[in-house]
């Protein structure tokens, strides 16, 4: 027990996930992984090493009465541990049947709203700065290979090899050194050592998910068909997986500070408002000095310039980043150079450099011509 804690422990110290005083929300969705997370959670609590806890369950009203058993579970866990909890029911189904999108998109979507709002709300009580707070997720090391693997075979760019951010934003991930086998060992050893523990209807730890076992989804069919045969060829696999996809971090870290620094140097936004800020949506231009900058480089940042522009859920394509670049030819801009990218975006170059705006700004432009 004292091992998965400590490992914690130098995960958030390692990474600087909170500090000792930040209000910490647990995302808890009864399985073994957030199981262990609600009991480190409040064990980091009484060692005083984050401030005050609460948890959150959302229902998804996928699975019936075992999502109400999941329910109930959580209640009995946050119980048991004297943590608050918040809890959020919501139809994804029927919201995924109104926005047409995917169902586990929706469903994301919806934990981290409601995990957003659940922060403010006990920021609030308890007297905590939000800017302090997180959220803690129970995102593991099996989490991390599975991701690897499914961005292998769909396809990624170099810096999707990193797999999961300890941190992004407010959403950090302390277990991310921590395998599932270990979270649940540490689970079997508190029952052991006679902690006291929360149990379901069945007497079992945790809740199963049985659609976990479902290999018509592609993330279980990684689990259970692309993993374990990794696993057998070299058993020490979740280590020297974790550490290589640390070492890919650290240079995609690196890249992206030169990216950003590359964007606000050499790239400038069409709109600006003095009052409320840049308008990203009216486009952006690369300066001609833009074209100087090493390819790769270029690719991050126009990959995060038409991620602003678009907004954070859109999918922006590799295709649209090239089309952009191929504006330039030898360094410079190409004058006369114009294209069509993302269905609705124009892009056009002249000495000035090249524009990325949406096609009516364009048209609008070439009819006053």
């Amino acid at each position: 027990m004292t091992d998965v804690l400590e490992k914690a422990r130098a995960t958030i110290a390692a990474h600087d996930l909170a500090a000792k005083d930040a209000a910490v929300l647990l995302m808890v969705s009864g399985g073994s992984d957030s199981t262990a997370l609600a009991y480190l959670g409040a064990a980091l609590r009484e060692a005083g090493d984050v401030g005050p806890v609460a948890m959150l369950h959302v229902n998804h009203q996928l699975r019936g009465e075992d999502a109400d058993g999941d329910e109930r579970f959580v209640q009995g866990l946050a119980d048991l541990l004297h943590i608050p909890l918040f809890i959020c029911s919501i139809d994804i189904a029927a919201e995924a049947e109104r926005t047409h999108e995917n169902v586990e998109a929706v469903a994301r979507r919806e934990r981290y709203l409601a995990a957003n709002e659940a922060l403010r709300s006990m920021c609030q009580h308890e007297g905590c700065p939000l800017s302090e707070a997180r959220i803690f997720t129970a995102h593991t090391a099996d989490d991390r290979i599975e991701n690897f693997y499914m961005r292998s075979i769909v396809g990624t760019g170099p810096g999707g090899f990193r797999s999961m951010r300890y941190r992004n934003g407010p959403v950090v991930r302390p277990l991310l050194d921590v395998t599932r086998d270990e979270l649940r060992a540490y689970l079997a050893a508190r029952e052991a050592a006679g902690e006291p523990c929360a149990c379901d209807a069945d007497g079992q730890l945790w809740r199963e998910d049985a659609t976990n076992a479902h290999t018509d989804r592609f993330r279980a069919y990684v689990r259970h068909k692309v993993v374990p045969p990794c696993k057998e060829w070299n058993e020490a696999l979740p280590e020297v997986l974790v550490r290589s996809m640390n070492l890919i971090a650290d240079e995609d870290d690196m890249l992206e500070v030169m990216a950003a620094e590359l964007v606000e140097r050499d790239t400038e936004w069409v709109a600006e408002d003095d009052t409320f800020g840049i308008d990203r949506s009216e486009g952006f231009r690369l300066r001609p000095a833009f074209g100087a900058a090493r390819r790769p480089l270029q690719r991050r940042a126009v990959r995060e310039l038409l991620q602003a522009m678009l907004g954070p859920d859109a999918r922006v394509e590799t295709a649209s980043v090239e089309a952009v670049l191929d504006g330039f030819a030898d360094g410079k801009p190409r004058g006369g150079y114009v294209t069509n990218i993302q269905h609705d975006l124009a892009v056009s170059a002249n000495k000035q450099g090249v524009l990325v705006e949406p096609m009516a700004y364009f048209r609008a432009r070439r009819k006053k011509k």
